[in-house]
């Protein structure tokens, strides 16, 4: 073989094996996530947070809505290091206390899991792979599919508060707005027509709904709607404290389904970006799709909460795996 021959078949070479090996195409991606990250390390953490999520479901079922939204919450803005869970110091402001998360709560319940997991094998598993598995199994708690999750995500080190609004996006938004926000994610159309549908379970306080009710009713809202939307929202400035909610869903209210694209194609949606993506020419057809077909609903649910689990993560070196999920390390003193 001349010279010239050698180099072609090590080219052909180094291709193959670009190609067969997923840790150096990992590598060469920056990703660093990968099936079953704690093998070795924890071999039990992803059963042990199963565990949990199950045990927590059955106390309080409103766990699993949280675990959805966090995973939303978190992975959104910026990079899916858990950022979310970090409480306000002097210095920063946490995620937890601005407008856009109002309504999140149980995070007190993501420390109950972390403890599980730290007696097994101490600051090992990150909070971040632990806010990520937890929307898994909580996504299975409510009917869903289950979605196979990388791991080995490492935690950040600081509240991303201040970018809270340039990243996330908002149910008052333009659709093309929330559409460009999930794009930059690498998430497409159908991705997101599916992602909204998480509005099929939880609720919606009236908070957020009431500037479609007063002073005036929104004419696009389904009037055989109104009367319980009113009923359920009787002030047009509701404290924002009192337990004023409309479930987002009354017919399955807690389980994740195709129900969601049927009830706002009868304009029976609770916020503005229902609404829009059930009238909007560029998402309307996947509605429609996603209405008839709940396979095709959860294919594209689970292609689009994989994506956005692994939003710019944290891995290798960077960051730090947390000893209590609601404070960095350096702000951790051990008793």
């Amino acid at each position: 073989m001349g010279l010239k021959g050698f180099i072609f078949f090590a080219i052909l070479s180094f291709s193959a094996l670009s190609q067969l090996s997923p840790s150096f195409a990992e590598e060469e991606q920056g990703n660093g996530l990968v099936m079953n990250f704690y093998k070795e390390t924890c071999p039990q953490a992803e059963d042990i947070i199963q565990e949990q999520v199950k045990l927590l479901y059955k106390r309080h079922k409103n766990t699993a809505f949280s675990w959805l939204r966090n995973i939303f919450h978190d992975c959104a803005v910026q990079s899916c290091d858990a950022s979310l869970l970090l409480d306000s110091t002097r210095r920063s402001l946490s995620e937890k206390e601005t407008d856009r998360s109002f309504g999140l709560r149980n995070f007190r319940y993501i420390e109950t899991i972390k403890e599980a997991v730290e007696r097994e094998c101490p600051g090992v598993v990150s909070c971040a792979d632990i806010l990520v598995l937890s929307a898994r199994d909580g996504i299975v708690s409510l009917g869903g599919p289950y979605i196979p999750l990388k791991t080995g995500r490492r935690d950040g080190r600081r509240s991303r508060a201040d970018v809270v609004e340039q990243f996330l996006p908002d149910h008052n938004e333009s659709i093309s707005a929330v559409l460009d926000k999930f794009g930059a994610m690498g998430i497409n159309t159908p991705g997101v027509v599916a992602l909204l549908g998480a509005h099929s379970v939880g609720r919606t306080h009236c908070v957020k709904l009431v500037h479609r009710l007063y002073p005036e009713v929104d004419p696009a809202l389904n009037p055989d709607h109104v009367p319980h939307m009113l009923k359920k929202c009787p002030d047009s400035i509701p404290d924002p404290k009192a337990v004023q909610y409309v479930r987002n869903d009354r017919g399955t209210p807690m389980i994740l389904d195709n129900n969601y694209y049927r009830n706002i194609l009868d304009n029976k949606g609770l916020l503005i970006v229902d609404h829009q993506l059930a009238n909007d020419k560029r998402t309307k057809p996947y509605v429609k799709k996603m209405a008839k077909s709940q396979d095709y609903f959860f294919k594209e649910f689970s292609r689009a909460i994989t994506l956005l689990s692994e939003n710019n993560p944290l891995t290798g070196t960077k960051g730090e795996i947390r000893k209590q999920c609601n404070l960095a390390n350096k702000h951790h003193e051990d008793p």
